[in-house]
Parts: C-alpha cells; sequence; structure tokens
C-alpha cells in the first residue's frame, strides 16, 4: 500500500482557521476534559491496585504491568501520535485518540482477567498517545501566542499536574465505595461527553499533502519504548539487570538512528529545527528534570501517609488536595498576572525553588511527624509546579510554526513521560540501595523496624529528587534565560 497522504490541500498548509470567541470556551472545555482523562489515567489506578491483584490473582510482578503497559505504550507512540496530528488533522486524530481510549475503558473494566486488563491499559495508552498531544497542538493553534494563550495554558497545567493528585483522590473513593472497576468506567460516561463535544465544537485543521516517514515512527516508537522500558525494569531489578541494559542501550541506538533518520526526510516524523531554539530546548529538559523530582513526593508520600500514619486509601487520596489547590492557585496567578508582570524566566525560577524546598522538607520527615509536616511539603510543591509549568510549557511552545504544533506538543508530553520513568526507576533505586545499606541493630519492633527502613530509603530519594529540581533551576536561570533575552531584544 503507498505511505502516499490522501489529502485534499494543497502542500503547504495554510494556518488553521481560529474558531468564534463565543466557540473557544467550550473547545477549551474539551481540551481540558481530555487532558484530564489522561493525566487521571496516570494515577487513579494505583489506590485501586490491592483490590485488582486480590480480584484477578496478579502476582506482584504482573501487577506492576497494570501501570507499565499504559506507560510504554503512551510514551511509545508520543512523537508518532503528535505528527499524525500535523499530517492528517488534529481533529480526526484527537476523535480518534479519545474514541479508543474510551472503549479500551470499557474493555478494562470489564475485564475477566490479568491479561484482559493489561491489554487494555496498553489500548488506553496508545488512544492517549494520539489524544494528548493533539489537545496542546489544538490549543496552541487556537491561541495565539501572547497573554489569551498564557491563561489557557495556566488552566492546561491546573488540570495536567493537579490531575495526578486528583486521580489518587478519586481513585480512592472509587475504590472504597464501589469497585475497583470503577477506575476504569469513570472514563466512559466522560470519553462519550469529551467526543460528542468535539464533533459539535472543535473546528477543522487542515491535512498536509506528504510522505508519511515511516523509518522514523518505527525507530522513535521503539526507541522511547526501548527507553521507558528500561528505566520501568531498573525500578524492580536493578540497573546491572541484562534485561535493563539491554533495553536501554537498544533503545538510545534506535533514537540515535531515528535522528539521522530525521535529518534527511521529507517529512520527519519530529523536524530537527524544533531543537534550533534554546528556549525550547532549555524547558524540555527542564520539564524532564522537575516532574523527575515531582515523581519521588507522589510515590513515597503515598506509602508514607499509608505505611507510617495508617491513613486509609481514601485518607491518603485525600491528603493531597492542598498540593491540587495550590496547583490551581499558582498556576491561574502565573497565567493571570504573574508573567505578565515579572516575566517568565522570574516566575520558572520561583518556581523551582519552591519545589526544591517542597523536597528538601521532606528530607525532615520521620516516624513521629504528622499531617503537618506533609502538609508544608504539599503546599510548596503545589505552589512551585503550579508557577513553573506554565511557562515551561510556553516556552517549551515558544515560536513554533502552526503546522509544526503537533510535533512540538509531542515533544512536551515526551519529556514528561520519560521524566516520570526516569524520576521514579531512579529514585526507587536509590531509596533500596539506602534500605539495605542500613544496620538498625537489635531492640527494635518489626513494625518500628520497617518504618525506619522505609524512611532511610524515603530520606535517599527525596535528595536524591532535590538534586534533580537543582538541575531545572540552573537550565531555567542560565540556559532559557540567555535566549530568551536576545528574542526579547530581537
Amino acid at each position: 500500500m503507498s505511505d502516499q497522504l490522501i489529502a485534499d490541500t494543497p502542500a503547504v498548509a495554510r494556518p488553521p482557521v481560529a474558531p468564534r470567541h463565543e466557540r473557544r470556551g467550550l473547545v477549551l472545555a474539551v481540551i481540558l476534559t481530555a487532558q484530564l482523562m489522561v493525566v487521571l489515567d496516570m494515577s487513579i489506578v494505583n489506590v485501586a491496585l490491592p483490590d485488582m491483584q486480590t480480584a484477578l490473582g496478579f502476582s506482584p510482578t504482573g501487577l506492576s504491568w497494570v501501570l507499565n503497559a499504559y506507560s510504554l505504550a503512551f510514551g511509545g507512540l508520543l512523537l508518532l501520535g503528535a505528527r499524525t496530528g500535523d499530517l492528517l488533522g488534529r481533529r480526526p486524530t484527537f476523535l480518534v485518540g479519545i474514541t479508543l481510549f474510551t472503549l479500551a475503558s470499557l474493555a478494562g473494566g470489564f475485564a475477566a482477567d490479568g491479561t484482559a486488563l493489561i491489554v487494555s491499559r496498553a489500548i488506553q495508552g496508545i488512544g492517549a498517545a494520539f489524544a494528548a498531544p493533539a489537545t496542546l497542538s489544538l490549543l496552541t493553534t487556537m491561541f495565539p501566542e501572547g497573554r489569551e494563550r498564557t491563561r489557557a495554558l495556566g488552566l492546561y497545567t491546573a488540570v495536567s499536574v493537579g490531575g495526578v493528585s486528583f486521580g489518587l483522590v478519586a481513585g480512592g473513593i472509587l475504590t472504597e465505595l464501589a469497585s475497583w472497576r470503577w477506575v476504569m468506567l469513570v472514563n466512559v460516561p466522560i470519553g462519550i461527553a469529551v467526543a460528542t463535544m468535539a464533533w459539535l465544537a472543535v473546528p477543522h485543521t487542515p491535512r498536509r499533502h506528504g510522505r508519511f516517514d515511516l523509518g522514523g515512527a518505527i525507530s522513535s516508537t521503539l526507541g522511547v519504548s526501548g527507553v521507558v522500558y528500561g528505566f520501568v525494569h531498573a525500578a524492580g531489578h536493578g540497573w546491572s539487570n541484562p534485561v535493563t541494559l539491554v533495553t536501554i542501550v537498544g533503545g538510545i541506538a534506535l533514537l540515535a538512528a531515528f535522528v539521522a533518520l530525521e535529518r534527511t526526510a521529507a517529512e520527519p516524523i519530529t523536524p530537527l529545527s524544533l531543537f534550533n531554539s534554546r528556549i525550547r530546548s532549555g524547558a524540555l529538559l527542564a520539564r524532564m528534570f522537575l516532574i523527575a523530582g515531582a515523581m519521588g513526593a507522589f510515590f513515597f508520600l503515598t506509602q508514607y501517609l499509608q505505611d507510617v500514619l495508617g491513613f486509609s486509601p481514601i485518607q491518603a487520596g485525600l491528603a493531597f488536595l492542598p498540593m491540587t489547590a495550590g496547583v490551581f492557585l499558582a498556576s491561574q496567578s502565573s497565567s493571570r498576572f504573574l508573567i505578565d508582570r515579572f516575566g517568565e524566566r522570574a516566575v520558572m525560577i520561583v518556581g523551582a525553588v519552591l519545589s526544591l524546598l517542597s523536597l528538601l522538607w521532606l528530607t525532615r520527615l520521620d516516624v513521629g511527624s504528622g499531617y503537618g509536616d506533609v502538609v508544608v511539603s504539599l503546599v510548596l510543591l503545589g505552589l512551585g509546579n503550579g508557577l513553573a509549568f506554565v511557562p515551561l510549557t510556553s516556552s517549551a511552545l515558544h515560536d513554533v510554526a502552526p503546522h509544526e504544533a503537533g510535533a512540538a506538543a509531542g515533544l512536551v508530553n515526551v519529556a514528561q513521560q520519560l521524566g516520570s520513568a526516569l524520576g521514579l526507576a531512579g529514585l526507587v533505586t536509590v531509596s533500596g540501595h539506602a534500605s539495605r545499606a542500613l544496620d538498625l541493630g537489635p531492640g527494635l519492633d518489626a513494625v518500628r523496624r520497617a518504618h525506619e527502613t522505609f524512611l532511610t530509603g524515603a530520606h535517599a530519594a527525596f535528595e536524591a529528587a532535590s538534586v534533580t529540581v537543582v538541575v531545572t533551576l540552573v537550565l531555567v536561570t542560565f540556559v532559557v534565560r540567555r535566549e530568551q533575552e536576545a528574542a526579547d531584544r530581537g
């Protein structure tokens, strides 16, 4: 079959026509709801994992694939999904992604065994890989760069970051009051509503006439999947494990081949020109390291609340609400007046500093700490992430041509997915090494020994997470700054 795209527009795509002002609110609601679905699915399942294990007879290793299947499919296909929106039109790409995600959620909710659930999760990830870049690229092309886009990105950030903690709350409520199956089924009515609104309100974007980059699609998908799988595998088996090494090295080799292919491709799946700007490249790297640090807070705090403080799943989920509130407050303040008054660089720096202080505060937690100590960290983390992610997203999309908006949005999502995988795998490895090296001596009961062992590992992980946020701070202070100043002067 020919890989020539059937298109009904000239080779040079016209920029999409912006929707009427009265429709933008509805379209933005579609974008935000779809993004919330994708983000929620990364965290809402966590609290339900024990019930899934009991109901479907998962082994501990098999249970991890409920999370990993989604991450691998989502991370591996993001670049392909992003470029598909650029070439075939973002509206149909978005509709296909949301429909696939919704149908997979329905199948997962009625899964009769572990294999069926894992397959459903993988198909959810495929749908998300096509829907997520389309949401951000639609936002980019519909809202012009400046105050209007910044405010839309503020809401997008509140949903993207706050949705993770909201997913923990929703997962706890649904699991305790209904069933683990509802963490999957809840997506069905929402997905139907989003698809219907998108069909009615989202404007068409033109298709582009050109050849599909098959080599780039295969090498990027396998390369990103290999790297993500390697990081996921390292969390449970260590960095020296042969499978870990082979998949990471193989993934890196495929990504190197991908770069070589993109240099000569007529229609590259990811135009390398997107990396010419240090604003975009620096913002993508900063985002990846900031996400890597934040993952430590989510993963280890969830365990601390339940295993040390004795919270139930629903209490642990509700405990994260102060962070969600902080994200919403900070992202709205950032997008509505802080960036206008102080500039993107200053807001990014303050956000990174607050996130760093949050992680450093967590190194103080001990067996005698209470929820009050946790709240301080959660508020700081919410404010810091809420402030930083609005200008980081804006900078990652700085000066992107409309026909490359999908590819740029895909890179934003890839940076976030790699940061999440790298952060979780790396911090779990650091924690395990510190815990194994601990010598408590005699005299402690089993519960106190377990708590001290966990806290030793958690402290090491929080310290390592702090280092990743320091890297973010350096990037937004020195790398993004210089290019931004040059752009402003120009």
